[in-house]
């Protein structure tokens, strides 16, 4: 469902995606590393939010249409996804 910020700007379309961590430590460090992509992402027909309460992060994916939609999705999925992994690799050479 649209926020009514969200509607006002045209925007038809609105997805939220919770990524869950073990570790508040792990889920603070993933997004801040992808927040700062934010304003850098964002085009003339999609925008997100990236928000942490916790150990879940909340990226907030609105768009114009559902090709848009989908592709921010996708583009926030796989930002999580390598924040994750550099995390991972972070951890495991700290511990070595």
């Amino acid at each position: 469902m649209a926020s009514r910020e969200a509607a006002a700007l045209g925007v038809a379309h609105t997805a939220e995606i919770d990524f869950e961590y073990g570790e508040e430590r792990r889920a603070r460090i993933v997004e801040e590393s992808v927040r700062v992509e934010v304003d850098e992402i964002a085009d003339d027909r999609s925008r997100a939010t990236v928000a942490r309460d916790g150990r879940v992060v909340r990226v907030t994916v609105e768009a114009a249409d559902l090709i848009a939609l989908r592709a921010g999705v996708n583009t926030w999925t796989r930002l999580l996804e390598v924040a994750e992994r550099i995390t991972r690799t972070g951890d495991r050479l700290v511990e070595e």
